[in-house]
């Protein structure tokens, strides 16, 4: 085996340096840029993308922020608008109660003065049959039929007395 007689070792170490040197210099002139742009172009990508995603995260954070504002100042607002509407309905209903308490207390006065009327009408009526009663009673126990003038005198006076 030629690898391992001595005598050819010296032309292989040549060559190996040869052969290495070339690779190196291969590695460092060409391949080790190559990939070194390769490397900083994807740094670059990737600081844009994180610059991208830090922005797009920002801007949602402001949208989210403008939106619970919006929904908060939507809330004050439709609570301002209940609280109005509560306030006129209150209004409105106590208007109505104040004019049905003024019909109910017109027709209260109404009822009470036909019941007045009513009333003196069945008194004037409670008179006209007292009296009658009373003079039948006269008549009966005593026998002689008193005065209708006589009679309507004392039971008014027995009816106030």
């Amino acid at each position: 085996m030629p690898q391992l007689n001595p005598l050819d070792w010296a032309p292989q170490i040549i060559w190996l340096v040869i052969t290495f040197g070339v690779l190196y210099l291969l590695m460092v002139k060409v391949a080790l840029p190559r990939i070194g742009g390769v490397i900083d172009a994807r740094a670059a990508h990737i600081a844009k993308d994180l610059a991208e995603a830090d922005r797009l995260r920002r801007q949602t954070e402001e949208a989210i922020a403008a939106y619970e504002q919006a929904l908060a100042e939507a809330k004050q607002k439709a609570h301002a608008i209940i609280e109005e509407g509560r306030g006129k309905l209150k209004e409105e209903l106590a208007a109505e109660r104040e004019k049905l308490e003024r019909d109910l207390a017109k027709k209260g006065e109404e009822a009470e003065a036909r019941i007045a009327a009513a009333k003196a009408a069945a008194m004037k009526d409670v008179n006209v049959v007292a009296a009658d009663v009373a003079a039948d009673i006269v008549r009966r126990l005593i026998g002689v039929a008193p005065a209708k003038a006589e009679v309507e005198k004392a039971v008014d006076t027995a009816r106030k007395g």
